[in-house]
């Protein structure tokens, strides 16, 4: 039972109470003794209420705005829809209290103790909550945006629909924490700092991790089904044995990252182990969508590259090669080697043109393709035929690499004019090309002979 005395000073306001405290507080055996106690829609701002004894009281519904509740006990309280505004719970004991729908913005909740406590829909923006025990809490849309949660502990808690936006929760513990739950908004993350967080286990399906910070943080078996990483900074961060089907991945920062043994796979189909979060995405749609597959096939049989220097005045040149080869049935891909001199492309090159049905290079300006030709040519096993301007002579690399790989790179072809290189394009380019790619084609498939002596 509550000392009733102390609750009717408590109802007078902060000025009696705190007065009171003063001039009691070093009297032998003092104490605050307000257990139960009923203070329902009590006005309790500003009042001293460190180390009371607050344990199953009810304070639903009050005012307790910038009041002091430093070392207080309050296991089991009744907080539903109060107001902590501004108040100070350092070291505060609020093991399994409820904070329904509480308000708690800038609160200072050092070290406190909110283990098994029930925050659903309270407000903890701007609060500090360093250092503070939330395990096995329930935190069911709470809002954290831009509060300070440093070193704090949230294993296993419930943080489903949590707004963590901004929040820094560097070094916190999220273990075993379950921020997901179906048909209800998942874990906002976005911009949030989890540099060295734990997040062992951790249930994140769905949730939005957008430009969050997670460097030197610990993902071990956490579940990122369908999470969405944008931007998201993974450095130095372990995501070993993540599961991460339907993830949205987009630019991420994955230096010095551990991603070893990556678990791709729906409900009840098989699993796909992989080693790299950013190629999920295309693997999986490699495998089980046939669309993507029919796309390649298409690549295959029908893209042509086209590369050059397609600048100012030769951009007619460009349009009207891509508007023949349209109407041939082929797929033009364009490449224009836009500031060659300050752009490394060789390894797009080198994937589009090993994708290529066969590669249009126009080599009329030496600063085109030399280098590009030179690094790709070697391991791009498709037919390239050179086109160049009368009056222009290939660049003085480019006989080594048609004397070397004469194979599958052609003869160039010196058109006159535009008009020109169209009339020819399907006889003198086009043939020689499908001619070529069909022997190559030939020899890809030769068996393999071995000569035993």
């Amino acid at each position: 039972m509550p000392n009733e005395q102390q609750v009717a000073l408590l109802r007078k306001g902060a000025d009696i109470w705190n007065a009171w405290r003063q001039q009691n507080y070093k009297t032998e055996n003092f104490e605050v003794d307000l257990q139960g106690a009923d203070l329902r829609a009590a006005d309790l701002q500003e009042v001293n209420l460190s180390f009371a004894n607050l344990e199953s009281a009810n304070l639903q519904s009050a005012d307790l705005s910038g009041a002091d509740l430093t070392y207080a006990n309050l296991q089991f309280a009744n907080l539903h829809s109060a107001c902590i505004c501004s108040a100070i719970l350092e070291r505060a004991d609020l093991h399994g209290a409820d904070l329904t729908q509480v308000n708690a913005r800038g609160a200072y909740l050092k070290f406190s103790d909110l283990r098994e406590a029930n925050l659903t829909l309270a407000s903890f923006a701007g609060a500090t909550l360093n250092h503070a025990v939330l395990a096995k809490a329930i935190l069911h849309q709470t809002s954290f945006h831009r509060a300070f949660i440093f070193r704090a502990n949230f294993s296993r808690a419930n943080l489903y629909g949590a707004d963590l936006n901004y929040a820094y929760l560097v070094g916190s513990n999220f273990s075993g924490a379950n921020l997901y739950e179906a048909n209800i908004r998942s874990a906002n993350l976005s911009d949030a700092i989890l540099i060295r967080a734990s997040l062992t286990k951790a249930a994140l399906t769905n949730s939005n991790l957008t430009n969050a910070i997670i460097r030197k943080a610990h993902l071990v078996g956490a579940n990122l089904e369908h999470a969405i990483l944008v931007e998201t900074d993974f450095t130095d961060a372990d995501l070993s044995h993540c599961r991460i089907y339907g993830v949205s991945a987009w630019n991420l920062t994955l230096e010095r990252t551990r991603q070893q043994n990556l678990i791709l796979a729906s409900k009840d189909e098989p699993e796909i182990v992989l080693d790299n979060i950013e190629v999920a995405q295309f693997i999986y749609l490699l495998l089980h969508n046939r669309k993507i597959r029919d796309v390649i096939d298409t690549v295959g049989r029908k893209g042509v590259l086209l590369l050059g220097r397609f600048t100012e005045g030769r951009l007619r040149i460009l349009e009207l090669l891509r508007a023949k080869l349209r109407a041939l049935g082929f797929v033009p891909i364009v490449f224009s080697f836009d500031k060659p001199e300050t752009k490394d492309f060789t390894e797009t090159i080198r994937l589009l043109a090993s994708l290529s049905h066969f590669v249009i290079v126009d080599i009329t300006n030496p600063r085109a393709s030399p280098l590009e030709l030179q690094a790709t040519v070697p391991d791009c096993m498709v037919p390239f035929v050179p086109i160049l301007e009368k009056g222009e002579e290939p660049f003085s690399m480019f006989r080594d690499l048609w004397i070397k790989h004469r194979e599958w790179v052609l003869a160039p072809i010196r058109y006159s004019s535009v008009d020109r290189l169209l009339e020819v394009l399907e006889t003198e380019i086009v043939r020689p090309a499908e001619v070529k790619f069909a022997e190559l084609l030939v020899r890809k498939a030769e068996e393999f002979q071995i000569k035993d002596v």
